[in-house]
C-alpha cells in the first residue's frame, strides 16, 4: 500500500497597514486576523488535520499566524521552522524546496503569502481555488511515499478550510 503525503498551504492571517514607515516584512496582524487564525486552526485540530512539520515565512504576519496554529495544535514551538525562501519567492523555488523535504514527515504545513500560496495550490488543483483568503488553508493529499514525487498526477484530493465558511 502506498503511503500518503499531506501538504497544508496556509496564507497568513489578515495583516495591518496601520503603521506608516514600517517595512513590509514587519507588518503585524489585525485583531480580526488573529481571530480567524484561531478559528481555522481549531477547526483543523478537531478534524485531526495536524502536521508533523510547520514551516513559515520570516515575515511577522506569517510567523505570528504559524505560532497561533502551533499553539492550538500543541506543536512544539522550538520545532517551528523559519524559511526565508517563503517570503517574496516564486512557485518554482517553493516547489523545489517542498520536493527536497525530508521524507520522515508525512504531513507539512507551510505559511506564506499571495500570490505564491495561491499559485502553489492552483499548480496542483485542476479546478483551481482562485485566491486563497487570509487565514485560508488548502490541504492537498498525495498518493506517494516521497516528497520528490508530489505532483498533479498523484494528487488524491484536496480540502479547503476558509474563514467564515463551513467545510
Amino acid at each position: 500500500m502506498k503511503q500518503k503525503k499531506v501538504l497544508h498551504i496556509v496564507r497568513h492571517a489578515k495583516s495591518s497597514w496601520d503603521f506608516d514607515g514600517i517595512a513590509d516584512i514587519d507588518r503585524t496582524l489585525k485583531s480580526k486576523g488573529i481571530q480567524s487564525a484561531y478559528e481555522i486552526s481549531r477547526r483543523l485540530k478537531l478534524s485531526s488535520n495536524m502536521p508533523d512539520r510547520i514551516i513559515s515565512s520570516p515575515a511577522n504576519r506569517a510567523l505570528h499566524t504559524a505560532v497561533i496554529f502551533a499553539r492550538v495544535f500543541e506543536f512544539p514551538l522550538r520545532q517551528l521552522e523559519i524559511c526565508s525562501l517563503l517570503y517574496e519567492s516564486s512557485l518554482e523555488k517553493i516547489l523545489e524546496f517542498l520536493k527536497d523535504s525530508p521524507d520522515e514527515f508525512q504531513s507539512m504545513m507551510m505559511f506564506g503569502h499571495n500570490p505564491d500560496v495561491s499559485d502553489l495550490a492552483n499548480y496542483f488543483i485542476k479546478s483551481g481555488v482562485s485566491d486563497i483568503p487570509t487565514s485560508g488553508v488548502v490541504s492537498l493529499t498525495f498518493k506517494c511515499q516521497n516528497w520528490k514525487e508530489i505532483g498533479k498526477e498523484n494528487l488524491e484530493g484536496h480540502t479547503l478550510h476558509f474563514p467564515n465558511r463551513a467545510e
